[in-house]
């Protein structure tokens, strides 16, 4: 899923010319840049999904525009500092196979800009299609006075929820310090401090009796066989946020397993599984998982109620042996 907004632009550089062996214009460079990279075999999928955007992104930060603003500035001329400044970025992204979002310290989600480094993962969560969706039709939007963001890293869930209900007060709940750190620095950005509240916690384990009308997490879910796979770009972020056992699933079963007991009545859980769905399925076969479509079709978001996480407690409980002590 890309998220750097781009679609304008490649629309337009689409149409155009082959790349220019010496760039003269923004489209000249953006094109150059696009050989480059698909030519050097760069894995993309950390806000953007192929070459083109790509290109576009690193080339508008070296410029100093913003990716929705590009478009009108594809026929500016190029000046020797900007040119030099878009050709050795794009040389990094190649050289250490770092993802864009690292080199450029930024990264979109839900429309926004957010503030990132190593020590939290790129957003890219399809979770936020789902946000600015209000996650209609499954909740009325008006109920949602306190959420949370399971697995936060660097917040941009949590703010994007804070914007998308405004009367709601937001935790961001994540076990790494480092990745609060990112998280307290977006936060601030929005200027959202009084409504979002970061948390060091393995998952529910420092939210005591918290209950939440609205409960988001893009956990870990990538399986031990898929991570050594994974291409260079992976590796350059966290596996505390990637990894999450044999299948995929420990953190996923953990958080069905619990979230019962911190949903009011009403409330919802939307959690994110990737290529785990599968597994998951087969782990809970009779589980009725209602998956959430996004506008590409994937389907790896699912969305369970309060109300079927107490009918499938004995179920969700059973495999992780956690005791009902009410």
């Amino acid at each position: 899923m890309a998220n750097v907004p781009m679609d304008a632009v490649q629309s337009t550089l689409t149409m155009s010319t082959k790349p220019h062996p010496q760039p003269t214009t923004v489209r000249q460079l953006v094109l150059w840049g696009e050989r480059q990279l698909r030519e050097a075999g760069v894995t993309f999928g950390h806000g953007t999904d192929n070459a083109l955007d790509e290109s576009a992104w690193l080339v508008g930060s070296a410029i100093g525009v913003a990716p929705a603003d590009l478009e009108s500035q594809l026929d500016r001329p190029l000046n020797a500092s900007h040119l030099a400044g878009a050709r050795h970025i794009i040389e990094m992204r190649i050289r250490t196979r770092k993802p864009a979002a690292y080199l450029l310290r930024e990264a979109w989600f839900a429309g926004l800009r957010f503030y990132v480094d190593e020590r939290v993962i790129v957003p890219r969560s399809l979770i936020g299609e789902f946000v600015l969706e209000e996650f209609q039709p499954w909740i009325d939007a008006g109920r949602v006075r306190h959420a949370l963001d399971l697995c936060t890293g660097s917040g941009c869930i949590a703010v994007a929820v804070a914007r998308a209900f405004p009367q709601a007060q937001v935790d961001a709940a994540d076990i790494s310090a480092e990745a609060l750190e990112v998280a307290r620095i977006n936060i601030g950005a929005h200027g959202l401090e009084a409504r979002v509240r970061p948390i060091q916690s393995d998952l529910f384990g420092a939210l005591g009796g918290e209950r939440y009308d609205l409960i988001v997490s893009n956990p870990p879910y990538v399986a031990a066989g898929e991570l050594a796979s994974l291409p260079a770009e992976y590796r350059h972020e966290p596996e505390l946020a990637l990894a999450s056992g044999a299948d995929g699933l420990e953190a996923a079963a953990r958080i069905l397993a619990q979230a019962e007991d911190h949903l009011t009545s009403g409330g919802i859980l939307v959690v994110e599984v990737g290529n785990s769905r599968e597994a998951l399925e087969l782990r809970f076969p009779l589980v009725p998982f209602v998956w959430l479509t996004t506008r590409s079709g994937d389907e790896s978001v699912f969305l369970m109620d309060q109300a079927e996480l107490v009918r499938q407690r004995a179920t969700l409980r059973k495999p992780l042996e956690i005791p009902d002590c009410r």
